[in-house]
């Protein structure tokens, strides 16, 4: 399902005088939350959820991210950097990974933390 909510007020940041005062680009720029690439300037996210019925796996991944972190979300996005074609294999997956600033890549039952891939 996905909907539209606010941010939670517990994970909203203030912003101050000057922050509110900007336009445009600097003032998308400013982080609103805790969670901040899924935060609008309105405070507001758009929120897919996850059944345990009907996505059991991905379900029990949500829950043991949240008890490790502390946050029960992930960021569903399109899967490249701009400018490039979106990822269509793992091949490309890890290229991608790679070259980004991203930590960690899952792949189906694999994960990958960037620090122990072998440079290329």
């Amino acid at each position: 399902m996905l909907l539209v909510a606010p941010v939670t007020k517990s994970r909203r940041k203030k912003l101050t005088a000057a922050q509110e005062a900007l336009f445009g680009i600097d003032k998308l720029n400013i982080p609103r939350s805790d969670i901040p690439a899924v935060t609008h300037v309105d405070y507001s996210a758009r929120v897919q959820t996850v059944d345990g019925l009907e996505n059991e796996r991905f379900y029990r991944l949500l829950k043991e991210f949240k008890k490790r972190t502390g946050y029960g979300i992930v960021i569903n996005t399109s899967f490249n950097v701009r400018g490039e074609p979106i990822v269509e294999s793992p091949q490309d997956a890890y290229k991608c990974f790679m070259r980004t600033e991203m930590d960690v890549l899952v792949l189906e039952n694999c994960i990958l933390i960037k620090e122990e891939q072998r440079s290329f």
